[in-house]
């Protein structure tokens, strides 16, 4: 079993069970949503810094609003290979957005951000 599944699938069963309580996360995307996003585009022990600060963060302490993930990133050399594949194979599917943090000190952090209707 791959690690990302293994740390999301406890996620999701925590998210169809407070689908049936009230809201009560302060933040946009919400601490599970967070997390689960963090899983699937970073390294485990990243990812799991990252929920666990959030997490705690979401308190009355704090004030919440929209707070989406950080990730570093390097893109790929060949570029050019996945347009060239986007012409053969038709639309690829687009899962997440990645927007430049521009007033970061390190070089290649970006927010995620997840497509409206990617599912």
């Amino acid at each position: 079993m791959n690690i990302k599944k293994f740390m999301i699938a406890p996620i999701e069963g925590y998210q169809y069970i407070s689908k049936m309580l009230p809201a009560g996360c302060r933040y946009y995307p919400t601490c599970s949503e967070y997390a689960k996003w963090s899983f699937e585009m970073e390294q485990p022990h990243k990812a799991l810094y990252h929920s666990t600060l959030r997490i705690l963060s979401c308190n009355q302490l704090f004030d919440g609003g929209i707070d989406y993930p950080i990730i570093e990133y390097k893109a790929p050399a060949k570029l050019s290979l996945i347009s060239y594949l986007n012409i053969i194979c038709g639309k690829i599917e687009i899962k997440y957005w990645l927007v430049p943090k521009l007033a970061s000190k390190k070089a290649n952090r970006y927010y995620l951000i997840k497509d409206y209707n990617a599912h």
